[in-house]
C-alpha cells in the first residue's frame, strides 16, 4: 500500500496507523535494498528491429525510475521459434529472484494448450507483469501479389513468412485456412518480423499474416501510403477504429465453434506486447515489478518517448492477463484440440 495513501485512511496517529506506516516502510525498504546496485535483464524473444524489441528498450529506459533501489535495466535478444526458447528458459532456468523479464509473441502463452511437447512451462504460473500494448493484429499480402482481399486468398495460395512455430505468424494462418477455408502457405523459420518482412520486399513471399495495425504504421508508414501493401483480414475481438473497412476474422464464422476457435488464438491481442517475471519470484518483488510497470504509464518521459516514436501505448495490467488466461485455458477441450490440429 502506498505510504501517503495509508495515512490518509487514518482519522488520528493510533497505533495501528504508526504500525501499518512502518510495516509499508519496512516493505519498500527491503525492495529497495534488494534492487539497490542490481541489473534488472529484459529479454526480447526476437531480434532487433521488431515491435516487441522496440516496446522493450522503450520500456528499459524508464521502468527503473520506477523500480525501489533503481537497478540498471538492460535488453538482451534471444531468438528463437517466436520466443518459445525464451519462454521455456523463463519457465525453468531464468533466475527467480526479479532480476528476469521477458518479452515474447503475444500466441506463446498458449502453447502449452496447443503443443505441450515443446512447451516446458504452464503460462498461468508465469507472473505476468503487464503489457504496453492492446493490439489487433493484420494479415497482408505485397502488392505484386494477385490476392487483394480476403476472398481472393480463398481461392489462390498466398505465401508468408513465419516467425516460428509457436507464434502468430504460423497460428493465424494455419487457422484461418482451417476454419475460413483460407489458402496460406507459411514459411517458416524467419527470426523475426524485421526478416519476415524484408523477405516479402525481395519476392520470397507474398505476405505476412502477424502484424499490429499501430507497428505496421510505424515500422513501415511508406507501405501503407503507397499502398504497398492490401490489407486482407484483420484478427482481434474488435476491429481497429481505423480500419472499419478490413473484416474481421470472428465475423466470418459460421458456427459457434469457429468463432470460438477463432477466439482462442485471438485472445492474447489484448495482452499484444506482454512481460512476465519466472515462477516462484517473491511476492513482495512481483507487485514491486508490477507497480512499476503501472506507474511508468504515467511518466511524461515515457509517453513523450513513445509519442516521438509513434508507438502506441496501453497499459494492460498483470491481473487482465492472468484473467483473460484464466478464460482461454477454460475453454472446451474440442475448441483447444481443433487449434492444434489446424497448427500442426
Amino acid at each position: 500500500m502506498n505510504i501517503r495513501r495509508h495515512a490518509a485512511k487514518c482519522a488520528g496517529w493510533t497505533l495501528a496507523c504508526v504500525a501499518g506506516l512502518s510495516t509499508d516502510a519496512s516493505a519498500q525498504d527491503s525492495i529497495a535494498n534488494f534492487y539497490r546496485g542490481k541489473t534488472v535483464t529484459i529479454s526480447v524473444g526476437f531480434t532487433a528491429g521488431g515491435g516487441y524489441d522496440l516496446h522493450a528498450r522503450t520500456l528499459a529506459r524508464h521502468i527503473g525510475r520506477h523500480i525501489p533501489g533503481n537497478p540498471n535495466i538492460v535488453v538482451k535478444n534471444v531468438p528463437g521459434a517466436a520466443g518459445l526458447v525464451l519462454a521455456n528458459q523463463l519457465g525453468n532456468t531464468l533466475a527467480k529472484d526479479g532480476t528476469e523479464l521477458a518479452t515474447f509473441d503475444r500466441a506463446i502463452p498458449l502453447e502449452p494448450l496447443v503443443a505441450p511437447e515443446r512447451a516446458r512451462f504452464d503460462s498461468r504460473t508465469l507472473n505476468w507483469i503487464g503489457s504496453t500494448d492492446n493490439d489487433v493484429s493484420t494479415c497482408f499480402a505485397w502488392h505484386l501479389s494477385p490476392v487483394k482481399t480476403f476472398p481472393d486468398v480463398l481461392k489462390r495460395e498466398l505465401v508468408v513468412g513465419g516467425t516460428g512455430t509457436g507464434g502468430n505468424a504460423h497460428f493465424y494462418p494455419k487457422v484461418l485456412n482451417d476454419v475460413l477455408g483460407a489458402k496460406f502457405r507459411v514459411i517458416p523459420g524467419y527470426p523475426g518480423s524485421a526478416e519476415a518482412l524484408l523477405a516479402m520486399e525481395r519476392g520470397e513471399t507474398e505476405g505476412f499474416c502477424s502484424m499490429g495495425f499501430v507497428t505496421l504504421e510505424f515500422t513501415r508508414p511508406q507501405w501503407v501510403r503507397d499502398k504497398k501493401i492490401n490489407q486482407l483480414v484483420q484478427l482481434g475481438i474488435t476491429k481497429n477504429k481505423n480500419h472499419m473497412d478490413v473484416p474481421l476474422a470472428l465475423d466470418l464464422a459460421k458456427t459457434a465453434e469457429e468463432r470460438q476457435v477463432i477466439e482462442f488464438v485471438v485472445s492474447p491481442n489484448l495482452f499484444a506486447r506482454p512481460f512476465a517475471a519466472p515462477p516462484d519470484v517473491p511476492p513482495d518483488r512481483v507487485r514491486a515489478l508490477r507497480n512499476a510497470f503501472n506507474a511508468t504509464f504515467d511518466d511524461p518521459e515515457y509517453l513523450a518517448e513513445a509519442q516521438q516514436r509513434k508507438m502506441q501505448v496501453m497499459l494492460v495490467r498483470g491481473e487482465e492477463i492472468d484473467g483473460v488466461l484464466q478464460r482461454i485455458y477454460g475453454m472446451p477441450r474440442a475448441v483447444m484440440d481443433r487449434v492444434k490440429d489446424a497448427i500442426k
